[in-house]
């Protein structure tokens, strides 16, 4: 009897096996739980916190509490008056969500930039690229400050701007993980039975970077933090007397030594967020590094 050995499978998993291997992997890392549960805390703090607030403190955040800069209720009263606490549990949803949109929205089109680039070679690849790092040569603070000054101080504008600022950075991060990718078999295949490109770029090529795209969506949404914050702390990004976190440390800066509550908190606040985030990044980035090790093994 003939026995016919069949060649192992070398296709490539399918993509939610492959994303789902990726975080698991990640998981596994402690500094994922950790980041985890600090960010997770933040968060929670952020959705919860504008219903949490009237509750424990019984003001909203524009009712008067106190004589300003006092040790009034839980935490004390800011410069006008009104309770801290109210104000830091409501003032993260807007940094947080204007933060996720601003990184999606750089992530979506830098993908799209770099895995356009990175596939089709080429004269286009060295257009796209000279134009992005063009783009690259002007810092992303600055171009906010020129948009914000000419403008004004608009929520969109604020995720519009450092949405488009992160995407020429992202686009490097595809466009090199795309070109590792482009001439392994299973995109030859779909090639060769003339699978329209733009299915090659989302079926086969996204799935197959997902790494570096998460460890990239982890570095951007902390660099998001950061910024919208920073610009709110000097007062061209969320406008009183919306509650704002970054905008709450200008607010009680000067009162720093008298009522350190109403800096305090905020900053606690943002540098849990960041750390968490980037701990949960570099979890991203040894799993991803790992299954790049694996595929080449």
């Amino acid at each position: 009897m003939t026995t016919v050995e069949v060649p192992p499978d070398t296709s490539p998993a399918p993509a939610p096996t492959k994303i789902a291997g990726l975080l698991g992997t990640a998981w596994a890392f402690p500094q994922a739980k950790v980041g985890t549960g600090l960010a997770g805390v933040v968060v929670l703090i952020a959705l919860l916190g504008p219903w949490l607030g009237p509750v424990i403190t019984g003001y909203s955040t524009t009712d008067f509490a106190g004589k300003p800069f006092k040790a009034d209720g839980i935490a004390g009263t800011d410069g006008l008056g009104r309770d801290v606490l109210t104000r830091f549990l409501a003032g993260g949803t807007t940094l947080l969500l204007y933060a996720v949109l601003a990184t999606v929205l750089g992530i979506v089109l830098g993908a799209l930039l770099g895995m356009v680039a990175g596939y089709s070679g080429g004269w286009l690849d060295s257009v796209l690229m000279r134009g992005n790092d063009v783009l690259l040569s002007f810092p992303q603070l600055v171009i906010a400050l020129l948009a914000i000054a000419v403008i004004g101080p608009k929520g969109w504008l604020l995720v519009l701007v450092i949405g488009l600022t992160h995407a020429p950075r992202t686009a490097r991060v595809a466009r090199q993980a795309t070109v590792a990718v482009r001439g392994n078999d299973y995109i030859r295949a779909a090639e060769m039975y003339a699978v329209p490109r733009g299915q090659i770029l989302l079926r086969e090529v996204l799935p197959n970077i997902s790494g570096p795209l998460m460890v990239e969506l982890g570095l951007r949404l902390t660099y998001s933090i950061g910024y919208i914050a920073s610009l709110s702390f000097l007062g061209l990004g969320i406008q009183p007397p919306t509650a704002d976190w970054g905008l709450m440390i200008n607010e009680n800066r000067i009162a720093l030594v008298v009522q350190p509550w109403g800096v305090l908190l905020p900053v606690l606040a943002i540098a849990l967020l960041a750390v968490g985030t980037n701990l949960v990044a570099d979890s991203f980035a040894s799993a991803a590094a790992g299954h790049t090790r694996e595929a080449r093994s």
